[in-house]
Parts: C-alpha cells; sequence; structure tokens
C-alpha cells in the first residue's frame, strides 16, 4: 500500500499543473477544470495498479480526465439559450498587449470545430506526439497529422484575416 501512495503522489506532483492546463483548454471554466482535475486523480488512484508503464502515464491521465468530461455532460442537461460563449474569466482592461494577443488566439483556438481543435491542444498545451494524439482519440495518425495540418491553416487564415479587416479601420 505504501509503494502505491508513493507512485500516487509522484504521479500527481509531476502531471498535475498539465492536467490542470488541459482542462482548462477543454471547459474554460476554472473551477470545472479543477474539479475534473481531482476526478481524474481519484479515479487514476483507484485503477493504478492497472498502469504498468510509468511513461504512459500523462496519455493515460489525459485519457481519463477527456472521459470525465464527457461523463459531465451525460449527467448534466445545459440550457443553450443561455449559454454565452463570448464570456471571459478574466479582467483584461489591464492587459498587455501579449495577454491581448494570447487571448485572442485562445478564442480562434476555441471557435475551431471540436475535431480540429482537440488534437490541436494535445499538441501544443500536452506536447503530445502525433501518434500518442491518435491513440488517445481512437484515430488513424494519418487523420490526427491532416486535422492538426487543417487547424493551423484554419488559425493562419484568421491571422491574416484579422491583419486585414485592421488595415482597412487603421490605414
Amino acid at each position: 500500500m505504501a509503494s502505491k501512495q508513493v507512485r500516487y503522489e509522484a504521479l500527481v506532483n509531476a502531471l498535475h499543473a498539465d492536467l490542470y492546463r488541459y482542462a482548462y483548454w477543454l471547459v474554460h471554466d476554472k473551477h470545472v477544470a479543477e474539479d475534473l482535475v481531482q476526478e481524474t486523480f481519484l479515479r487514476a488512484w483507484r485503477a493504478l495498479d492497472s498502469l504498468k508503464d510509468q511513461k504512459a502515464a500523462k496519455s493515460w491521465l489525459i485519457t481519463i480526465l477527456r472521459r470525465e468530461n464527457a461523463r459531465r455532460f451525460e449527467r448534466k442537461q445545459f440550457e443553450m439559450s443561455e449559454y454565452d460563449e463570448g464570456a471571459t474569466v478574466d479582467n483584461w482592461s489591464t492587459s498587455t498587449e501579449q495577454q491581448l494577443e494570447d487571448h485572442w488566439l485562445r478564442e480562434k483556438i476555441a471557435k475551431l470545430p471540436a475535431e480540429y481543435r482537440e488534437p490541436l491542444v494535445l499538441q501544443v498545451i500536452g506536447g503530445f506526439s502525433g501518434e500518442e494524439i491518435a491513440g488517445m482519440l481512437d484515430l488513424n495518425k494519418n487523420t490526427v497529422m491532416t486535422r492538426l495540418f487543417r487547424a493551423r491553416n484554419q488559425l493562419r487564415d484568421a491571422v491574416e484575416q484579422d491583419k486585414a479587416i485592421k488595415g482597412r479601420y487603421n490605414g
């Protein structure tokens, strides 16, 4: 039992921040992300003996977190008319230029279709390879690479469109 506790604590200490960042990207809500991470680690504790390869721990936990997030929607019925996609967590009135650009980029990524957004976030935030992402999402590696390519192209198009709009009003 003591070795299980040590393994679990090492897992939590090493991967908590990564899991939280990914959860926040999924749900865009600090409190829900914290709950998802907590529930993920609770399930990980129960199934820790099934984790044979410590190198696979991060992708194993990400998979648990994704399933926990899906369970959230099974349990709740959201009233979509009240949903405000434009709501933000931070107060942007005191933002620096870099924070504004980061916020703009997050909004553009959030507007990508889920099939493109999720692999992109897993790669950029999670640091996973195309092969690892394919395993987590139960997709072919080529499908993942195509979706990553399309996601980047859509972001590039959004940047170019934004520059064209700014140029029209600023110059």
